[in-house]
């Protein structure tokens, strides 16, 4: 059997979030665009109301964070002229003016979310990703394949080059770890958490006899290993199998 060539590389990365950050406060702006690029979205940022909504307008966002009382244009007006000329964009509304009436008022002028301030910025950033989510909704997978092997998850079937292999539940709860994680080490204490519910033992050598078991039903008797250890971290299915040589 050879051996398995794993380089950890997946295919290219999908296009990343943008954001429209429309703050005339310089600092709270500077604070937004600085938290939100260390979480990996791309920001953009207009200081008035006029500007904000050209570029909203113009750009291609997929939200927009705009504060209440803007120079020029306030934010309720910048939503309200979006929703108008029929831009769906998802807004979320920044504002000092908390109280019911307030929030109702920013949601009926077309706003998505109203966020009082002072906020958490992990309360920001969790509305921004459910604005995200429901802008785009990820249809639910129900198949993971990796090289030739493939897991049916609503069947509870596992194929490899089309050959059935029966395994137990925690089996498969472990090569379906391991193919979420594909080309990237799985170490015991993630395997143990996730699929045991307990925190690292040193002394425990559960995960390496079900991991044994593993290899020899998804690896026994094919001419190519998916399945690896790697010594001192843990384990990796590769995405690509070895080649010749």
């Amino acid at each position: 059997m050879q051996s398995p060539r794993c380089d950890g590389q997946r295919g290219p990365r999908s296009g990343r979030v943008r954001i429209l950050v429309i703050e005339d406060d310089a600092e709270a702006a500077r604070y937004l665009k600085k938290g939100l690029e260390e979480h990996g979205f791309v920001v953009d940022h207009a200081d008035d109301g006029g500007r904000g909504l050209s570029l909203a307008v113009s750009g291609p966002y997929d939200v927009i964070v705009v504060d209440r009382m803007l120079p020029g244009l306030d934010g309720l007006a910048i939503v309200a002229a979006l929703r108008k000329s029929g831009n769906a964009i998802p807004a979320l509304i920044l504002s000092a003016r908390g109280g019911v009436d307030d929030r109702v008022e920013g949601l009926r002028a077309g706003g998505d979310d109203y966020l009082p301030k002072p906020f958490a910025f992990s309360e920001l950033l969790a509305r921004i990703e459910a604005l995200v989510r429901r802008a785009h909704p990820v249809a639910v997978e129900t198949t993971l394949r990796v090289a030739d092997l493939e897991m049916d998850l609503l069947a509870r079937r596992v194929r490899r080059s089309g050959r059935a292999i029966e395994l137990k539940p925690r089996e498969f709860k472990i090569l379906e770890v391991l193919m979420r994680n594909a080309g990237h080490v799985v170490t015991r204490t993630m395997l143990l958490e996730t699929v045991w519910d307990y925190s690292f033992d040193p002394q425990t050598n559960v995960v390496d006899v079900h991991m044994s078991r593993l290899r020899q039903k998804i690896d026994a008797g094919f001419e190519r290993s998916l399945l690896e250890t790697v010594r001192g971290a843990g384990y990796r299915l590769c995405t690509v199998e070895g080649t010749e040589g």
